[in-house]
């Protein structure tokens, strides 16, 4: 009996194994992408529908599969609008050399690690530490993968290394150069006075201010880190992948940067 029912069950060959493998990356990406966001538990509503229309239609339950199907039908464009955000980060993501040096080492099994600058967390640390004590505001976007070339151009261009008190200096009220942002890649201050997108979540708390819209912003549409001093309140934020996580301390901003640039 066994033997019958082992026979009677589909055959498994090596690319339904690849199928599942891809199927399985997609979805991990996805679930990383979506992760802390309200985009999430709409993702997985959805999902719980899909597989809700596959059982009713397996049980021949026809009326509820045919309401089922123009809703899944109808709610993949609703998703498309929904997640407009989120697709444009995943397609970044793609496209990002870091996802493809990825790529590269899995399927070449190439060893060497890329060489790359380490992140002066300490000095961004020290002077968000001393803005935050003062109340001056500050936004500080630290580049990943995404050079933001386009980001860069839009304020002043220059190229310095991280020095704590040089930021303080910028980010000083009375400084031309205190308003936007400063941008840093590849553990070196690019440019100051930088225009950010704002984003255009209207889940965003009314209380955050234009600094934080922007900080954001810039990180739903790259793979960026903005760091956030309030000029109200003094608080330390960070921004990851559009999440806002309020009210950090130096240690943990300390932390986060090394986990996310020196690990």
């Amino acid at each position: 009996m066994i033997l019958d029912i082992i026979q009677g069950l589909p055959k498994f060959h090596i690319i339904d194994f690849v199928d599942i493998i891809l199927v399985a990356v997609l979805f991990y990406y996805l679930y990383k992408l979506l992760k802390g966001t309200n985009a999430l538990n709409i993702l997985i509503g959805f999902i719980l529908i899909y597989i809700t229309s596959k059982v009713v239609k397996y049980l021949e339950m026809k009326l509820l599969t045919e309401i089922l199907d123009q809703f899944i039908s109808v709610g993949v464009i609703a998703l498309i609008i929904i997640f407009q955000s989120e697709i444009r980060r995943f397609l970044i993501l793609l496209g990002s050399n870091g996802f493809l040096d990825k790529w590269k080492k899995l399927i070449f099994w190439k060893n060497d690690k890329v060489s790359k600058n380490k992140l002066d967390s300490s000095a961004i640390v020290l002077a968000c530490n001393h803005l935050s004590q003062s109340y001056t505001g500050a936004l500080i976007v630290i580049c990943k993968t995404n050079p933001l070339e386009q980001i860069i151009q839009t304020g002043d261009v220059f190229e310095s290394e991280i020095n704590s008190q040089l930021l303080e200096t910028i980010f000083f009220k009375n400084t031309p150069l205190h308003d936007g942002a400063v941008i840093v890649k590849d553990n070196k201050i690019q440019a100051a006075r930088c225009i950010l997108p704002v984003s255009k979540n209207n889940n965003i708390p009314v209380s955050m201010g234009l600094r934080h819209r922007s900080a954001i912003g810039i990180t739903e549409t790259s793979d960026a880190i903005s760091v956030i001093v309030s000029e109200q309140t003094g608080k330390i934020s960070i921004v990851k992948q559009g999440v806002v996580k309020h009210g950090i301390s130096s240690h943990e901003l300390q932390t986060f940067l090394d986990k996310e640039f020196n690990s």
